[in-house]
């Protein structure tokens, strides 16, 4: 059976704590016995959380910290101390066309969803390896499985963070370490971050309620899973990808998933 981490007495990092999904999971960790780092941009944000934690009776801090500043990164871990487990949480989009989409946005994307991936996990991965547990969770998206009109930037950033959780559990299972890897691919959630998106069959592809998976997330990595991919259906991506392209874009569109996106108006500030 596969082995997860136990949350009680555990001490987790999330990234883009302070809104959110993030903001959820730290929540939940902290009723299960966890402490809890936050990290945000927005310091009020971030203190906002830890004094929720606080009131839950959980031991909590937090740091403003830019995920993208390596040289921040290396100086809020070393200060945040050992971490048992770290949630690669920070996450933006643009949701502009390709030709419409700054260049500042296009790179702010990937500095966000994908290089900070590296940047957070290399700062606390040795101490993991050496106490040999921990998990290393990464927020990726549905996006991440299938390209999405509007998303150029942030499907091919999540795509990204895809194939580095992949590759990390291939990595950490051939070293024979017990730290555990876990990446979440959900499909739009309501947190504001996507905010005018709408689904064709709700009942089938539904926006996702935040709560759910921030709850979803937790029990993985104290069950041991190694990914969740939200709601069921997405779970037929590589099925279809079978088909030849054309067979494959016709049951995308069937879906309205490339229209999806039409009625975007995201949030200024917004985040997972």
């Amino acid at each position: 059976m596969t082995r997860g981490t136990d949350l009680h007495g555990a001490r987790m990092l999330v990234t883009g704590g302070g809104s959110g999904i993030g903001r959820l999971m730290a929540l939940e960790a902290a009723r299960r016995g966890a402490t809890v780092v936050i990290w945000d941009r927005d310091a009020a944000a971030a203190s906002e959380v830890v004094g929720e934690l606080h009131a839950l009776g959980a031991d909590a801090i937090s740091a403003r910290v830019d995920v993208t500043d390596r040289a921040a990164v290396d100086a809020a871990a070393a200060a945040a101390g050992a971490i048992d487990i770290v949630v690669n949480n920070a996450g933006v989009v643009s949701g502009a066309p390709l030709l419409e989409a700054s260049d500042e946005a296009i790179e702010r994307t990937f500095q966000v969803n994908t290089l900070a991936l590296y940047w957070v996990t290399r700062a606390f991965l040795p101490g993991m390896l050496a106490r040999d547990r921990g998990a290393v969770v990464t927020i990726a998206s549905a996006a991440g499985l299938v390209g999405v009109a509007r998303q150029t930037d942030y499907a091919a950033s999540k795509w990204a963070a895809v194939g580095f959780a992949e590759s990390l559990r291939a990595e950490l299972r051939i070293a024979g370490s017990s730290v555990r890897t876990l990446v979440a691919c959900p499909y739009y959630i309501d947190t504001g971050m996507f905010e005018g998106v709408r689904s064709r069959f709700p009942r089938l592809l539904p926006i996702l309620r935040p709560e759910d998976v921030a709850r979803r997330v937790i029990d993985g990595i104290e069950r041991g899973r190694e990914q969740i991919v939200m709601p069921p259906l997405v779970r037929v991506v590589p099925v279809v990808r079978a088909l030849p392209a054309r067979g494959f874009d016709a049951v995308v569109d069937l879906f309205g998933i490339n229209r999806a996106m039409e009625g975007f108006r995201g949030r200024e500030g917004a985040s997972r």
